[in-house]
This record gives structure tokens, C-alpha cells and sequence, in this order.
């Protein structure tokens, strides 16, 4: 029996169709509005009537929606009712589950680390369990979404996790709770004086949290604060101005946001009494600090009330409102760009002028402007955030990113911890060398390859110089280079012994310290944390007071 879907197709096919006129009138065309609905609606209908076989219309909507809106901008999206959780954990932190994260390896999923406190926690899972069955089913070749989901619902509902530990399965059975990542994952002083707040994400407790964070410290004697947005990709912009706020003066403009519809035109001012105008600040950012990190970042080194250093940030100076649909969607739309305090805007990329399918393009350096800060300072938009000290970026070794990419830092950490009862706390836990030597060994035994970047160059000079007709004079020197070069996964376990051993010293404390274990450990050997606090402590070559202009 057919059944006629002509109504819920239009239905669908009006909604869609409303997203497409937007854009379309932003060209000023009526005509050519109505006649793209038009199309779509004929499109749709013989679609329903002629095609070989039954089609979906929820699923041809969504597709269709998805493709128009990748032609936009990457932070323009359509959250359909079946996906909306995704969208509250992005504004909320918050979702109904069992609290870990999980990675894939082979064909299975693993719990790769519970969130401390948790049910999965409480519960009993540990990191390095691999999830055979959930309720009864199968999970072998599921991905980490598929996973995901099926560990996912409501509060007070339980699910039934089959896992398999050293070779022996054990069913748990863990009632769901309502999880909230944690905005502020770390703080705590670094001596006695210095202060640290990590922060993950800008969700609507974002603010609450770090104010809470910075009065605990203070109290706890801090007189400096090192504030970490690296890899924090943003959220909600209201956030970023109430943190802003902590630290500068009331009715200071935060962030101003323009966009085609005049309404959008806004200026974020400070609104309440700051926590603290005089404390010495460094924010820390990377190419992962984005969108409200950079409106913080920015800012504060607009404003020279804080020193940023890092590397430069990822560069989204775009504003997205969210909006309701029917049927429980909502779609996620950028409306504006949005203008730090000096008046620059750090988006990086240009997407309103590409064409259909081809990627933006970074702003040309033609087109970068100067701008000053509040002592003068030169700064210059188009390019997020340039740090006030740069840090190098760490390059890590090939050996070091096959042993990743190959699980055998995580495998080695479980087997680790099931041999260890306890270990040191984190900041003091170092791996001796004999325990080192045995990792080796596992290393060793493990059937992997690997190429050094060194080795791939060579190779490319090789056809190079064979084609131009240099490499038999050369040949010799060739092979005695390419020999050098050539991975040893020996010599290299060697060579690169302190960066393999941090990486896996610090996969091992996460198995007893959770994340603020893997914080804690990182800061004697984080070259950012080390940097901050030697200019806080005024033994940097140029003084906190000289970089900001004071």
C-alpha cells in the first residue's frame, strides 16, 4: 500500500525552504526566492509520486539542509530533533550518561577514562575496559557515536555494560545521572603565590565557576594567576564578558558585534563591580583557543590588563544566534562578526567570499589592519590572537606519534596500573628508569612501521636529483645520509626518551588522578607553565610591567 506523503513533504519542504529564502534574500532577489521554493516544492512532489522506490522525506530534508548550509560557514548548523542533546551539551555541559570518555580501538570501544565521581566511576569501570555488549547488544564494530548513544539517556534510567578486563568479562550495571563536564576541569596553586584556572568551555557556568575558582585561590594567598584557554573552542559570549568583568572596570567595553541586520548591531559592556583590577595576569592560548576565548584573550591584551602567551589563536571572530524550528529543531545561525575593544575582528577565514565547494581562504595580508591597545601597543585583526610571548610549538617525534596512534601508550597504562596499587602523587610520579626499559621492550615487541620526516625528505631528493642527473656523483653521500635517518625504533626509543616518557607517564597518573591528575603532572614539564611563572616571578628577560606598557 502507498501512502500519500505529499503533505509531510511539504510540510518539510516549508521549513527547509525558509532557511533557503534567508539566504536568498540576502541577494536582494525576490524573484528568484520564489522561484528556488518553487523548484524545491516541484522537486519534492515528483519525488513522492514517481521514484523507483519509497523515499524518506525526514532523511532527504536533513541532507539537503546540511549541504546548503556547509556552502555558508562551518558554525552555521541544523540540529534536527533527534540530535537536539547535542546542542544542550554544547550550551549546558550537561547530558544524561554513565560520565567517561570512550575511544575506539579495533573493533571495539574502550572506556578511556571515567570522569571522577561519576556513575561509570562508582560503578567500578576503569580505563582500558573494553564495552563488548550494552543491553544486551553487541557492540563489536559500533563506533564511538554508536556507543555513545546507546550509553546515553535519561536520569535514574540503568543500562547493563558487558566489558571485558585482563581477559575476563563482568557485566556492571550503572544507573544514568545527569553528567556536567566540568568548565573549570583543574585549579590550585602552583607555588605560593602563583595561581592556576583551567578553562575547558564557555557553558552558562562558565563565569560562576572561574569567579569561584579565583576567590577559593585567593584565599589560598594568590597574588598572580596563570588563566589557560588553550584548546578551549568557546560557547556563549555572555560568558566571555562576564569573566572579562572580573577583571576590568564596570561599563568597559567587552565586545562589539555587527552584522547585515542592524538589531545585531550590539556593544557588550562590563555591568557589575570587578572581582579584582590589580592582580597580574597570563592567559595561555593555542591554535585551539577560539571564538569566546579569543573575546577574552583579546580583550584583555586590548585593554593591557593581562599578558597573553602561547601561540596564535584559531581565529573565529563570528557571532551564531540559535533559533527554534517546528517539530523540536533548532538551527544555529551566524549573524554577526564581532570587534574586540581597539576594534579589530581576529576572524581568520573568509567564507562569504568563496565560491560553491571550494574552501575559504585566510584573509589576505593585504588586508590586515594595525590596530592599538590602551598603552599603544600595535596589535592586528584577521589573524586571531597574537600572543605577547610566543612559545614554540612542540614538535613531537615520529616514534612518539606511531606509539600513540598504535594504542600502546594507553594498552601499557592499563596493564601498568593493574601491577601497581598506588603511585606517588602526580606531580611528583616519574617512571624509573628500569620501568622505563621494560616499556622499551613492550615497544619492541610490537609489530608497527614508521617513517621519519627526514627519511621523506631524502626520498623527494632522490627523484629530484635523479631526474636533473645528479644523483650518481652524489650517491654515496645519499646512502651514508639516508642511513642516519633511516627509523631505528631502538635508537630512537633512546633519543627520544624524555618526550616518550612524559607521554606515558602521564596516560599512566590519569589512571589513578583522572584528569586533574593529568593537569597536575603536566606542569613540570609544560614549557607555557614554566615561561608564565618565570615572568610572574620577574625572571623573564622583559618584566610583566614592560610587555603591557605600564
Amino acid at each position: 500500500m502507498r501512502y500519500n506523503l505529499l503533505p509531510q513533504i511539504r510540510t518539510i519542504t516549508i521549513t527547509f525552504l525558509l532557511l533557503l529564502s534567508a539566504y536568498a534574500s540576502s541577494q536582494s532577489n525576490g524573484f528568484e526566492t520564489i522561484r528556488s521554493i518553487e523548484l524545491m516544492d516541484q522537486i519534492y512532489e515528483n519525488l513522492d509520486k514517481y521514484y523507483v522506490d519509497e523515499i524518506q522525506p525526514g532523511t532527504l530534508s536533513k541532507i539537503a539542509i546540511d549541504a546548503m548550509l556547509k556552502e555558508l560557514d562551518p558554525y552555521t548548523v541544523y540540529y534536527h530533533e533527534s540530535n537536539i542533546e547535542d546542542y544542550q551539551l554544547m550550551t549546558t555541559g550537561q547530558y544524561g550518561g554513565i560520565g567517561s570518555l570512550i575511544r575506539q580501538i579495533g573493533d571495539y570501544v574502550f572506556i578511556a577514562e571515567p570522569y571522577e565521581g561519576s556513575p561509570s566511576e562508582k560503578a567500578g569501570l576503569n580505563s582500558g575496559d573494553k564495552i563488548v555488549e550494552i543491553d544486551g547488544k553487541s557492540m563489536e564494530k559500533k563506533n564511538s557515536d554508536e556507543v555513545s548513544t546507546a550509553l546515553k539517556g535519561p536520569k535514574g534510567t540503568s543500562v547493563e555494560i558487558l566489558i571485558e578486563r585482563n581477559n575476563e568479562r563482568k557485566m556492571i550495571n550503572i544507573t544514568r545521572d545527569e553528567i556536567k563536564l566540568p568548565d573549570v576541569p583543574y585549579s590550585g596553586m602552583l607555588d605560593t603565590a602563583i595561581g592556576y584556572i583551567k578553562l575547558n568551555s564557555f557553558t552558562r557556568s562558565a563565569s560562576t565557576d572561574v569567579k569561584k575558582a579565583f576567590v577559593d585561590l585567593k584565599f589560598n594567598g594568590m597574588q598572580q594567576l596563570i588563566f589557560d584557554l588553550r584548546g578551549n573552542g568557546g560557547g556563549l559570549l555572555i560568558e566571555a564578558v562576564k569573566i572579562v568583568n572580573m577583571f576590568v572596570e564596570r561599563n568597559q567595553v567587552v565586545v562589539n558585534t555587527q552584522g547585515r541586520i542592524q538589531e545585531e548591531n550590539r556593544t557588550y559592556l562590563t555591568l557589575e563591580e570587578p572581582v579584582d583590577l590589580e592582580i597580574p595576569i597570563v592567559v595561555l592560548v593555542d591554535g585551539g583557543s577560539a571564538s569566546a576565548s579569543e573575546i577574552v584573550s583579546g580583550c584583555l591584551q586590548d585593554l593591557d590588563r593581562a599578558v597573553i602567551l602561547g601561540t596564535r589563536s584559531y581565529g573565529k571572530g563570528l557571532v551564531q544566534r540559535t533559533y527554534n524550528l517546528d517539530y523540536g529543531s533548532k538551527i544555529k545561525l551566524t549573524i554577526a562578526k564581532y570587534y574586540t575593544p581597539s576594534g579589530r575582528c581576529v576572524q581568520r577565514l573568509e567564507y562569504y567570499d568563496k565560491e560553491a565547494g571550494e574552501n575559504a581562504e585566510e584573509i589576505p595580508d593585504s588586508l590586515v589592519t594595525i590596530f592599538y591597545t590602551k598603552n599603544g601597543r600595535e596589535v592586528i585583526d584577521g589573524r586571531g590572537i597574537d600572543p605577547d610571548i610566543q612559545i614554540e610549538k612542540r614538535t613531537l617525534s615520529r616514534l612518539a606519534l606511531t606509539i600513540g596512534h598504535n594504542n600502546l601508550f594507553f594498552d601499557y597504562a592499563t596493564d601498568y596500573f593493574y601491577a601497581h596499587d598506588t603511585i606517588l602523587p602526580a606531580r611528583e610520579f616519574n617512571l624509573l628508569d628500569e620501568e622505563y626499559t621494560l616499556f622499551k621492550e613492550y615497544v619492541l615487541e610490537q609489530d608497527f612501521s614508521y617513517a621519519t620526516a627526514s627519511e621523506e625528505m631524502l626520498k623527494k631528493l632522490k627523484k629530484t636529483a635523479i631526474k636533473e642527473g645528479f644523483y650518481e656523483d652524489s650517491k654515496a653521500e645519499y646512502d651514508s645520509l639516508m642511513q642516519k635517518v633511516i627509523p631505528s625504533k631502538e635508537r630512537d626509543l633512546e633519543k627520544f626518551q624524555d618526550q616518550i616518557k612524559q607521554y606515558l607517564e602521564n596516560e599512566i597518573v590519569s589512571r589513578y588522578y583522572y584528569q586533574s591528575g593529568r593537569a597536575e603532572y603536566t606542569f613540570k614539564n609544560d614549557p607555557y607553565i614554566q615561561k608564565s611563572m618565570e615572568l610572574l616571578q620577574n625572571k623573564s628577560e622583559h618584566g610583566y610591567n614592560n610587555i603591557l606598557g605600564n
